[in-house]
């Protein structure tokens, strides 16, 4: 239980913990903003909210912040806690508010108060620090016990490059010590998983800011993970009768515009001229595949027709949001689109769930929550489409969905405009939610490139068309394989599966040969003959996360064998090459998710 006090200065006790939570991290904010004011006097203030994890706030200073400033911080915080400092609320009118926050010279909340506040608006004093905001605050900075300054970033006003440039400190608040704790053991966790460091320390990918921010370089190990990715989703397509196809990368500014794209995405296009004429280079996929269908007279006998394409896109994101292969600004889409009848509708929707849960369980996901995100019942004139069709697309999504016993949370009034979807979320190893497959129904583009079928009374319908993507992009969903696995992938998808190491020169020649016996069976091997201690190669295969050492000396050379490792296990005793092939083999074709 927390007790808060609101914008009118009424007190209550907040017995729900998820909002007791977010209103101790808000209030911790304050404290923080507080402290900086304090250490740093002329600091100005930008926004200070909680968050899923924390809180953070954002500053405008001279000083540039370091680690070092956050250890005052927080000294500084814990000091201004201890004084029970009370939150003092006070609803003011707009022009006494505009006029305090000009005299302040707190040009940001002079902004904010312009944009947001009505007739009169609330402002919450805590000693020195007097901050327009909504509220409700814990009653004092007493309550204020647990908390952690974590880092520091760069940010931009309201995260627009051209406005001033903020520092904004991070942290996070806990009803309890042992919250806490647990917080930053998961935090240090996370750290190690970091598919960034990881993706550097194992030679995986890299961003070559040389060349541009958001643009993904895959290294040969790297790509070859994706090529067998790749491999996989194409197999599992043809089985399942979807034909792949590819699209150009540009196209003219007209077919953006019929698909709507150019009036409202625009900003995030990349474009350029061409003999005069505008071109774009493509944010999606969806326009080229109707191009494809549109191109011959399709009848009902013809339907369903899904099409499929690992199609690369280009989308022009803030520097601030880039993070490493998660948020991107060129990303490959496992794309596909399905035409399809009404009377398919459930059939097909099923086949897309199955293809879904079966590549959640291939690679190693065996947590998820589902979200079904339908249209505001009370605003339905800002989606595309009839009620009759949004009635039949949402009943095909449920029933799919219970037929297959798939849990979901209903989400009213976040479906996009041209249809409702459904969204996968899979949780990794650590209990962190990735937003990977979705499912979207589409009523508008078919309206607007008029998309037909024959139907059985011989005149044209539009079809129904399914987006759909099951891995979301191959850029995403490997950052979210390298931290899911902390870089130690199974063995199908490890680009080396294993090392053989020579106990010394003297048994270089037997090493070699167990290298190339290897690779004739088709397993992916190096040979690690350097001149080094066995102690340290092996140690140095365990940072690489090889799934199997292979250790040869004279007794594996007079046997014909091969002292075996694992990455898990440890020394799994002497194995004939045949044997350990076998065994590899056998984690390749099931795709065991480790030895």
């Amino acid at each position: 239980m927390l007790q808060v006090i609101e914008r009118d200065g009424t007190r209550r006790v907040v017995d729900d913990s998820a909002e007791a939570l977010t209103i101790l991290r808000h209030s911790t904010s304050h404290l923080m903003a507080l402290a900086v004011l304090h250490l740093f006097p002329g600091t100005h203030l930008g926004i200070g909210p909680a968050t899923e994890d924390g809180f953070y706030y954002d500053f405008q200073m001279d000083h540039a912040l370091t680690e070092e400033d956050l250890a005052r911080i927080e000294e500084k915080m814990r000091e201004l806690a201890a004084r029970d400092l009370p939150f003092e609320p006070a609803v003011i009118g707009l022009a006494e508010a505009q006029r305090v926050f000009d005299e302040m010279g707190e040009a940001l909340k002079c902004e904010l108060i312009d944009e947001k506040a009505g007739e009169t608006l609330s402002c919450y004093r805590l000693d020195m620090l007097y901050d327009f905001c909504l509220g409700p605050h814990v009653a004092s900075s007493g309550a204020l016990k647990v908390f952690k300054l974590l880092s520091i970033a760069g940010s931009y006003w309201r995260g627009d490059e051209r406005r001033p440039q903020l520092q904004r400190i991070y942290g996070t608040a806990f009803p309890t010590q042992a919250e806490l704790d647990a917080y930053l053991a998961f935090l240090e966790e996370a750290r190690k998983r970091d598919h960034r460091r990881l993706g550097r320390e194992l030679d995986l990918y890299s961003i070559q800011e040389v060349a541009g921010a958001g643009f993904v370089y895959w290294h040969p190990k790297g790509a070859l993970i994706r090529h067998l990715i790749e491999d996989f989703w194409k197999n599992e397509h043809f089985r399942r009768g979807y034909e792949l196809v590819a699209i150009p990368h540009l196209a003219r500014h007209n077919l953006w515009r019929t698909s709507g794209h150019y009036d409202y995405y625009k900003e995030n296009m990349y474009t350029l001229t061409i003999d005069e004429e505008e071109y774009v280079v493509k944010p999606m996929n969806c326009p080229g595949h109707i191009l494809i269908y549109k191109s011959r007279l399709h009848s009902y006998r013809d339907l369903p027709v899904r099409y499929a394409e690992l199609g690369t896109v280009y989308r022009y994101e803030k520097s601030g949001v880039l993070h490493g292969m998660l948020r991107v600004r060129g990303f490959t889409q496992d794309d596909g689109h399905i035409f399809c009848t009404p009377d398919q509708i459930v059939d097909e929707l099923g086949g897309v769930l199955d293809l879904c849960l079966f590549f959640m369980q291939t690679f190693g996901f065996e947590q998820y929550q589902v979200e079904l995100s339908v249209r505001d019942p009370e605003n339905k004139g800002k989606y595309a489409g009839t009620d009759e069709e949004w009635e039949m697309a949402e009943a095909g999504l449920v029933q799919a969905m219970e037929i297959r016993g798939i849990p979901y949370t209903r989400k009213e009034g976040e479906a996009v405009f041209y249809g409702p979807k459904i969204d996968f979320k899979l949780v990794d190893a650590i209990g962190r939610k990735w937003q990977c497959s979705t499912v979207q129904f589409d009523f508008n583009l078919p309206r607007r490139f008029d998309v037909h079928y024959v139907a059985a009374d011989s005149k044209e319908h539009h079809v129904f068309m399914v987006h759909r993507a099951i891995m979301g992009s191959l850029e995403r969903f490997f950052g979210t394989l390298v931290e899911h696995y902390a870089g130690a992938f199974p063995i199908w998808l490890s680009p080396e599966q294993a090392w053989v190491i020579p106990v010394s020169e003297k048994f270089g020649d037997y090493a070699r040969s167990v290298t190339a016996r290897l690779q004739a069976d088709g397993l992916r091997v190096r040979l690690d003959d350097r001149n080094e201690k066995v102690g340290y190669k092996v140690r140095e295969a365990q940072v690489q996360k090889i799934p199997f050492m292979l250790v040869v000396g004279g007794r594996e050379q007079e046997q014909g064998t091969v002292s075996v490792r694992n990455r898990y296990e440890g020394d799994l005793g002497a194995m004939a090459l045949d044997q350990f092939s076998r065994l590899v083999k056998s984690h390749i074709d099931s795709r065991a998710i480790r030895p």
